[in-house]
């Protein structure tokens, strides 16, 4: 546990705590609570034996059923097709039910960088390696450098789309291919997928649905976002038949069931549907366009590319200072804060993820505001190209 990285998250956190009125561009939650749906049915089950009692492990029916029909409808997965489905405590919990079930101690995972550091943190908590492979100047997958990496020790490769950190939506095709290569090497394809609604005039695609997926991918979704859950802590996964023993292992000794309470609210969230996420995602895409346009016009102080999805922006300072060093900075001088990038495991420079999921637009516009002006003030005539 002490080589496992600390959270990046408390980290700063403690540091906005003690600088009160800064504005965090940090933490990626989103600023909108769950449909008034879910909390009516939690209130309405208040009292039950329903929410007293274990669970079904592998989740509440009703709720499983839903997202069955949901995974068919908008991501065409077929659940009766080889698979089966499980309620986690958010997707962190499924990616940890997933790197147990199909690993040994000493295997090896491939996460193409930038990767989601808890996602890291769980590989090294279960004795394994995670084997860091580079992406593109757009942060798009290359194929030729994760081929490259796969060895006999490795189990899985882990995507992300739209991606945390950067932001970016893989290129389907390369997503396609990706999948191939794993169907033919007998590795797993483990794609990350809480960002699912959040894409700007691109499609969001599932690797589950592409033909003869079934038997070697796995798939992760959360409530945590699309339907401001966070607090709720529920996720789920799709993943082949022959993980279920394994799968259920895990969920019994780690959590046995979701809270109850969750998984009903869940269940009306997702009877709402994506048409609660709409209107936040479309606020969200105006909201973008005021970030970049901020963040592009530090040229040649820094340097942003393109992102389709999420709510994220990669943002490279042309800089020798160390990330976290010059992050807090920026909290303690101007107020602001940023997750240093060398936690998503950008070690070539200094790399900041800026999120504007939390906030109204004004109080975006005002924290990028604040983050420009702090680099600007900040490293002068220190920034290097």
């Amino acid at each position: 546990m002490n080589a496992v990285q600390s959270p990046i998250i408390a980290v700063i956190g403690a540091m906005i705590r003690e600088t009160p009125g800064t504005i965090s561009l940090g933490q990626g939650v989103v600023h909108y609570g769950p449909p008034v749906e879910a909390v009516e049915a939690v209130r309405a089950a208040l009292g039950s034996p329903l929410l007293d009692g274990y669970g079904d492990v592998a989740g509440y029916r009703p709720l499983v059923e839903a997202i069955g029909g949901k995974l068919q409808a908008e991501n065409g997965i077929d659940v009766q097709d080889g698979r089966r489905v499980m309620v986690t405590a958010g997707a962190n919990m499924a990616f940890m039910h997933v790197v147990l079930a199909v690993t040994s101690p000493g295997d090896e995972i491939i996460l193409p960088v930038p990767f989601y550091f808890n996602h890291e943190m769980a590989i090294a908590m279960a004795g394994c390696r995670a084997v860091c492979v580079p992406t593109d100047d757009r942060y798009q997958l290359r194929l030729d450098a994760i081929e490259a990496a796969i060895t006999d020790r490795t189990r899985a490769i882990v995507t992300i789309s739209p991606n945390n950190p950067s932001g970016v939506v893989f290129d389907t095709d390369s997503l396609r291919a990706l999948n191939a290569l794993c169907r033919e090497r007998g590795i797993y394809h483990v794609s990350d997928e809480p960002y699912e609604y959040f894409t700007y005039g691109v499609p969001h695609v599932s690797p589950s649905s592409f033909p003869g997926a079934a038997g070697h991918t796995i798939s992760m979704y959360s409530l945590s976002k699309a339907y401001g859950f966070a607090g709720w802590r529920v996720g789920y996964v799709v993943y082949p038949d022959a993980l279920h023993a394994a799968m259920l292992k895990c969920q019994d000794t780690i959590l046995i069931n979701p809270t109850m309470a969750s998984q009903v609210g869940a269940e009306a969230a997702l009877r709402v549907g994506r048409r609660h996420a709409e209107p936040h995602v479309r606020e969200l895409a105006a909201i973008r366009d005021v970030v970049f346009s901020e963040l592009n016009a530090l040229a040649p102080l820094a340097t942003v590319p393109a992102a389709d999805g999420a709510f994220y922006a990669l943002l490279r300072v042309h800089t020798d200072m160390k990330p976290l060093a010059l992050a807090e900075r920026l909290i303690r001088e101007h107020k602001v804060a940023v997750i240093p990038g060398d936690a998503f495991g950008m070690s070539d420079g200094c790399h900041f993820r800026v999120a504007y999921g939390a906030l109204q637009k004004d109080t975006v516009t005002e924290g990028v505001g604040r983050l420009a002006t702090g680099l600007r003030a900040i490293l002068g005539s220190r920034a290097t190209v």
